[in-house]
């Protein structure tokens, strides 16, 4: 249900960095969360040199932008404790100070996603929603994580 996007400059992250990035993510995101891990998806986006701006001047630090689309209906306090999770692990698993590492939610209403071939529930709902799946998409969902 989520989809992170993470953007840095093209070679900051190796791959093993990606990885590490990514399992933080979703980690964070499901400890707040409680939805399970197969739903949470990270993508990076190594952005090439010269092309990106801060102040209207190429930038000259090492930073990392975190953008996630999430279900609307946490609250301020797990919205907040998501974005210090995910922050505190990209540094954990980078040199890039906590200072240079930018995250964002955004929130959209569970009606305007669809993932796996149907409507989102609202959070609380998930359960009910798992159950009225097709046993192949659940088996399907579940075989992700492994």
């Amino acid at each position: 249900m989520p989809t992170y996007i993470v953007s840095a400059a093209a070679g900051l992250l190796s791959l093993d960095a990606k990885q590490a990035i990514a399992e933080a993510i979703t980690v964070s995101h499901n400890k707040v969360t409680g939805a399970n891990m197969f739903f949470a998806q990270v993508i990076f986006q190594d952005v090439p040199q010269g092309n990106h701006f801060m102040g209207g001047r190429p930038l000259r630090h090492d930073h990392i932008f975190v953008h996630g689309h999430v279900r609307s209906g946490r609250t301020r306090e797990q919205k907040a404790d998501l974005l210090n999770r995910i922050v505190d692990g990209i540094c954990q698993v980078t040199d890039v100070p906590k200072v240079n590492v930018w995250g964002y939610i955004s929130e959209l209403p569970p009606s305007h996603m669809i993932e796996y071939g149907e409507i989102l529930p609202e959070p609380g709902e998930e359960a009910q929603w798992m159950e009225s799946l097709a046993p192949e998409v659940r088996n399907f969902m579940a075989n992700i994580e492994r």
